[in-house]
């Protein structure tokens, strides 16, 4: 087989869905998986040729590899965090990054719910304390949840359908946003953070993984809660200080805990786990499952490597996390080109003197700006010569130009 008529080549790791194996391998793609995580210096090493990547949440997309990769056109984030990847490199690059903020939504709100019945009733002690053949006939501790005033910081995808639900169980809830959102059902928005701890019996964590959210929940917030309370997290390691939450329940003063993120995590599966929240009472940890169905797998899977083809093929970059979204409708016998370009005036003039200094006819024509960036998608109906090609890459301005067709 020719160079020219090679297979394009895609790399996954983390054991993503076979779906997105199986799609991409129907559109012509040659797809390497690996099972685990890559640390920096194998993913370089395995980057070379590779014009698709596609991650979980432990491998880290740094400069270094984005640099070392100049055959990559697009990062999938096969979850909805994008904090394991140099967004700002790849910007500037042009790859563009693609991500599942909707696909496991429903599979994380449904932990959540499962969670809160679990620590409310306190099942994880009456679990225990029966594998180790105590019969503990008590409803002592032992709560309903309705009734119970919960409390969502972070009113997102996930804390806003948690809100519904919670609702239709009878909970009364209340929550928290930097951002003015609005409000479902009967939820009551908060005015800080402060309100919101000092009103509910039970705190969960639904925020993004940006860099001023680190270290947000701590020892100060701990102590706001009200006593007897529950807390939850199933957003980001890195928000919350376990050392904290580790004495508040040792000393009584919140009921329980659910954590199913951690700062730092094992890399595969089997590697041991160590954390200060093991073996105290009425806690689950749980290893990083809150999108971990077979359901939600399957649907991001088949997302992600959607997105991915599709931006290979047509240049389109709706939902792209960093390229500006452009979506430009395809059409039969042109050619398409692509153009990144810094967001500077009178690009779009440029481009298109270029065009028409070579008398090349423009057929369709989209442009959107997102920050510093430009990206423009131009059908043509003629044939174009290499001058014209050349020209639109020389341009000072120029990011990455594709050539589609």
């Amino acid at each position: 087989m020719s160079p020219a008529s090679a297979p394009r080549r895609a790399l996954l790791l983390e054991n993503i869905h076979p779906d997105a194996v199986s799609g991409l391998e129907k559109n012509g793609y040659a797809v390497e998986t690996v099972a685990g995580a890559l640390d920096e210096d194998e993913l370089i090493a395995r980057l070379g040729g590779v014009e698709l990547l596609g991650i979980r949440s432990k491998t880290n997309v740094t400069d270094a590899v984005l640099a070392a990769a100049p055959d990559l056109l697009a990062v999938g984030a096969f979850c909805i965090g994008t904090n394991q990847i140099d967004v700002a490199s790849a910007s500037t690059r042009g790859v563009a990054v693609f991500n599942a903020p909707f696909s496991n939504t429903r599979s994380v709100v449904e932990l959540v719910i499962a969670e809160i019945i679990a620590l409310t009733r306190r099942l994880v002690d009456k679990n225990t304390g029966m594998h180790a053949g105590v019969w503990d006939k008590s409803a002592e501790g032992s709560h309903e949840v309705r009734g119970r005033r919960l409390g969502i910081i972070g009113y997102g995808n996930i804390g806003s359908q948690l809100s519904v639900l919670a609702e239709n169980l009878g909970m009364s809830v209340f929550f928290y946003d930097t951002a003015d959102k609005l409000a479902l059902g009967n939820a009551r928005r908060c005015s800080s953070m402060e309100e919101l701890l000092a009103t509910v019996d039970i705190v969960t964590l639904h925020v993004d993984g940006r860099p001023g959210n680190s270290g947000m929940f701590g020892e100060a917030e701990f102590a706001r809660m009200r006593p007897g309370s529950l807390f939850l997290n199933l957003s980001r390691g890195f928000v919350v200080d376990h050392q904290a939450l580790r004495q508040h329940i040792e000393s009584g003063h919140l009921a329980g805990a659910a954590v199913d993120v951690f700062p730092n995590e094992p890399k595969k599966r089997g590697d041991e786990f160590v954390s200060e929240l093991r073996g105290l009472p009425n806690v689950i940890i749980t290893p990083h499952i809150g999108g971990s169905t077979e359901e939600a797998q399957q649907d991001i899977g088949q997302f992600v490597a959607g997105k991915l083809h599709d931006f290979v093929s047509t240049g389109n970059t709706a939902l792209s996390v960093n390229l500006p979204p452009v979506s430009l409708t395809s059409q039969n016998g042109v050619h398409r080109l692509t153009h990144l370009h810094r967001n500077t005036p009178g690009v779009l003039a440029t481009i298109n003197s270029v065009l028409a200094d070579h008398q090349v006819n423009i057929e369709g024509q989209l442009l959107g700006t997102r920050g510093d960036l430009g990206y423009v998608i131009t059908d043509i109906g003629s044939q174009y010569t290499s001058d014209v090609i050349g020209q639109l890459r020389d341009l000072p301005t120029t990011v990455r130009l594709r050539l589609l067709s």
